[in-house]
């Protein structure tokens, strides 16, 4: 097989011209080779001539004399690598493996065992992926939170109301990244996912994916139950008790438990499962006309030609803080993503289409345990619920939007200017600037205004600030071996995000397979 790198073609081409493109570069037929596209960049460097550019691996007889007449730094030979399943262990394992939680870790930990026989159960608190949508949308239409079903709880986790990005920055010498990507087109997600620079899914699709998975599961021989919340341990008898009542023996149990389910840290902390507090970052939702940030990143409007331009912004302060970007959804929505009576968090989200008339994204502040003022595990916990109760104080129960310029005087907006809000759930003018302790509303502040050099208008007067952003990632690391098994209770794999392994869709998925990885190798089906 040979690998063709930087194969550029203008934004408009067809899939012929990319034909021709390809028999030219090997001086060989058209019609003689097939090919897969590998990779796809937009190289916008030149704003008005933009191109896109190829990494294809062809199949091509007589492979060898074509490379002896090419001579180029962009074409060699390569060999596809897949991604292969562990040999199982010699370990009887007397009960079916547990999986808690839905999310991507716990759904491609179920897969991948039920691909190997092991007819994996899956606990999940919140409702399957079909009532979730309903309970979700009902929340945003009323207000009135499911606090087992919404934007966090519920099968596909808590990226299935997000834009679906799938874009990691996790090293993938074992394969694990593409296998998920396949999967995920497999179950119904575009295949351009496999080579486009920064795939992504979309709400929308991501909702039946999910469900397609799940069906794949239950077909192999898994099994799913739903409004199953682990309450409680019986370490001695490796037994889950669920709901506070119902007990499930596990011959392992993986604890792919997301990062907001904190009253399930709660319950491992008072077992003594080793955790610490982690570093994450906390901030705001800030809103952008679309337009201005197709005509920052191509120097024109999109056309029918580009998507829905993003960026990825980073900023190093003189405080020391860092300021980020995080989760940008071009043409997309601010979401009320609340879990917790009288606490409120907001997240971006996507529709496949991408065609809202604002981009959104995160603008965080990294904070670190020494900005807890404790030592305890659960301190980055108790840490975020204090953002979050003044996030619905500021906003009386709804998100709290203030403009950019009232922001940095410190005032309550009283109208909208040039922007207006994308939002889903009720949302009301308010002042999002005293939601956070001073060094972080100024180093935010400070971060935007940064920003302004980069992307113009970043930091204009009317854009949109909406809080709070809570909900990064895990504020808390369960502890675990290279075996990926905790020392203290040999049963329990902590998993995914919310254990502190992942960061994202994908990396959190990986980190699923990798546990399946493990259990398959310690352990027969």
């Amino acid at each position: 097989m040979i690998r063709i790198t930087q194969l550029k073609l203008p934004i408009n081409h067809t899939k012929e011209q990319l034909e021709k493109k390809i028999a030219r570069t090997l001086k060989c037929q058209e019609g003689s080779f097939t090919y897969e596209i590998i990779r796809q960049s937009l190289d916008a460097r030149h704003k008005d001539d933009k191109k896109f550019a190829y990494t294809v691996d062809v199949m091509v007889p007589k492979e060898k004399q074509i490379l002896k007449k090419v001579h180029s730094n962009n074409i060699m030979s390569t060999e596809k690598k897949r991604y292969h399943f562990p040999k199982p262990g010699s370990t009887e394992l007397i009960h079916p493996p547990v999986i808690v939680g839905s999310g991507p870790a716990g759904l491609f930990c179920a897969y991948v065992l039920a691909k190997e026989g092991y007819r994996p159960l899956v606990l999940e608190r919140g409702a399957d992926v079909e009532k979730r949508k309903s309970d979700v949308e009902h929340f945003w239409e009323t207000g009135v939170l499911n606090p087992d079903s919404n934007v966090q709880f519920g099968e596909g986790g808590a990226g299935t109301f997000s834009d679906g990005k799938l874009n990691t920055l996790v090293k993938d010498k074992n394969g694990r990244n593409r296998f998920v990507l396949e999967t995920f087109v497999k179950f119904g997600a575009a295949e351009d996912i496999l080579y486009v620079q920064k795939p992504h899914i979309g709400t929308d699709i991501l909702i039946e994916v999910v469900r397609k998975m799940r069906e794949e599961i239950l077909r192999l021989g898994g099994k799913f139950s739903f409004h199953s919340q682990v309450t409680d341990l019986l370490v001695e008898q490796h037994c889950l008790q669920v709901n506070g009542t119902e007990e499930i023996l596990a011959g392992v149990a993986v604890f792919a438990i997301g990062h907001s389910a904190r009253d399930t840290f709660e319950m491992l902390n008072r077992h003594q499962l080793p955790m610490r507090a982690k570093s994450f970052a906390v901030g705001v939702r800030v809103e952008h006309p679309q337009e201005l940030i197709d005509q920052s990143q191509y120097g024109r409007s999109r056309g029918k030609e580009l998507p829905a331009a993003a960026y990825k912004l980073t900023e190093n302060l003189t405080n020391g803080r860092g300021v980020y970007t995080f989760c940008m959804c071009p043409g997309g929505y601010v979401v009320n993503a609340s879990s917790e009576e009288h606490r409120l968090a907001v997240n971006g989200m996507s529709y496949s289409d991408r065609a809202g008339k604002n981009a959104n994204s995160a603008v965080i502040v990294t904070v670190t345990p020494e900005d807890f003022g404790s030592e305890d595990a659960l301190a980055g916990i108790a840490f975020q619920r204090k953002l979050e109760e003044n996030a619905w104080k500021a906003g009386q129960g709804k998100v709290p939007v203030q403009r950019f310029e009232d922001f940095r005087k410190n005032r309550i907006s009283t109208e909208y200017g040039t922007v207006s809000p994308c939002i889903k759930g009720a949302y009301t003018l308010a002042n999002v600037r005293e939601i956070f302790p001073k060094e972080l509303s100024l180093s935010l502040e400070d971060g935007i205004l940064a920003m302004d050099h980069k992307i113009r208008g970043f930091a204009g007067e009317d854009v949109l600030l909406s809080g709070v952003e809570s909900r990064t990632s895990s504020p808390v690391r369960i502890e675990r071996n290279e075996q990926c098994v905790s020392e203290k209770i040999s049963w329990i794999y902590p998993c995914g995000e919310g254990a502190g392994y992942a960061g994202g869709i994908t990396s959190a998925a990986m980190d699923g397979i990798k546990v399946a990885e493990e259990i398959i190798r310690r352990y027969e089906s």
